[in-house]
């Protein structure tokens, strides 16, 4: 299974806000500290707590600070994520990080590394970018897919003076994002926000049918007058599917008995083919007849094709290229009578190993269709 993660931007999105979602829908605090602790940060602690906003009940993220420094270089931030053991966790930080600094350095003239990030300097930064990123991977997340962003009207008040919403650097991070007007006032996505969209790649189409897991609700800081001032995380798996191009061969018997057809099927099995079955035809003059399939890898077609010549003497056999979804599938054992019995489940559908249940019913003497039953209607062990 593929885990996905649907962003709702539903009030807007701050790093702080996202983080408490994924922690809201299961994140493990634990691995979050233990990033930022990698980074080298000191005088700070995380904690998350629950608040009710307008009747929804949400995560919220705070950021307890005893460290006095609330700017920082670019560059210094930068290299602290890169500390972080888990790749995955640093590369993704480091890539937020340099996208802030990228932006931040043409809007002021400076060089990336050394752009002084003032807002964006402080701790709660690098906590919320951090974090974000080692709860996606606690989560097992690979693709994140978010709505479109509200973008709020009004002023920020910034180090650099009174700017418009969204604030130039957010404007800029939020480039090829999809956006949407609100009649909310003042900063509705923040930088941090931003940057850690990009560097996730979000993506803003909607996302693929998938089973929802889990969902998470993040609460900001400022009171709304009308609505919960929340973002949403959904959290969903992918039912993955092997999809490939196959071989099936098939002749036309008419003179071949029903035991050498049986024969034949279970050979082609077990010489490598994916499937083999047989339907009943009529052929020219009314005469009754057979076709003979098998489903094969095209690797092993010609073995196959070989074998089905030798076997039933037929004149000639047909190849037809075909493409093949196989759904996602697993297996289990259950106990019937104290004989194991195997399961086959896939996404919508699961039933037990004829062959097995076949064992069972020859060893209890219990019809075939009550074992088969019952095997099917037992819960997974452990």
């Amino acid at each position: 299974m593929t885990r996905v993660c649907l962003i709702s931007p539903f009030a807007g999105l701050a790093g702080d806000m996202l983080l408490a979602a994924l922690v809201d829908a299961g994140a493990p605090l634990e691995a979050i500290r233990a990033a930022v602790t990698d980074t080298g940060l000191t005088g700070w602690d995380l904690a998350v707590s629950r608040v009710v906003t307008h009747g929804l009940a949400s995560s919220r993220a705070v950021v307890s600070v005893t460290d006095d420094a609330t700017s920082r270089r670019a560059g210094e931030l930068i290299a602290m994520a890169g500390r972080i053991r888990d790749r995955a966790v640093a590369d993704t930080a480091a890539a937020a990080l340099r996208a802030i600094a990228e932006v931040e350095g043409h809007l002021h003239g400076e060089d990336p590394d050394e752009v002084h990030l003032h807002e964006l300097g402080g701790h709660d930064t690098l906590v919320d970018i951090v974090g974000v990123a080692a709860a996606l991977r606690a989560l097992d997340v690979r693709t994140v897919h978010c709505e479109p962003l509200p973008l709020g009207s009004g002023t920020v008040r910034t180090a650099h003076g009174v700017l418009p919403c969204p604030a130039p650097a957010t404007a800029a991070l939020l480039r090829g994002a999809l956006v949407t007007g609100t009649p909310l006032v003042g900063e509705t996505v923040t930088p941090t926000a931003a940057a850690l969209l990009r560097a996730l790649s979000a993506d803003y189409s909607p996302p693929p049918p998938m089973r929802l897991s889990a969902t998470g609700y993040g609460a900001g800081t400022r009171t709304l007058p009308d609505r919960p001032n929340v973002a949403v995380v959904r959290l969903g798996e992918l039912e993955t599917a092997d999809v490939r191009d196959l071989v099936v061969l098939e002749t036309n018997l008419d003179d071949v008995t029903g035991e050498l057809l049986g024969y034949v099927v279970g050979h082609l099995l077990d010489s490598g083919a994916l499937d083999s079955w047989v339907t009943p035809a009529v052929m020219k003059k009314g005469r009754p007849a057979h076709v003979l399939h098998a489903l094969a890898a095209p690797e092993t077609a010609d073995e196959l094709e070989r074998l089905i010549l030798a076997e039933t003497g037929t004149l000639g056999v047909r190849r037809t290229t075909v493409r093949r979804t196989a759904a996602d599938r697993s297996t289990d054992i259950v106990q019937v009578h104290g004989m194991p019995v195997r399961r086959k489940h896939g996404p919508h559908h699961g039933k037990p190993e004829y062959d097995d249940a076949v064992a069972v019913a020859r060893q209890t003497g219990l019809p075939l269709r009550v074992v088969l039953a019952v095997a099917a209607e037992k819960p997974e062990e452990s």
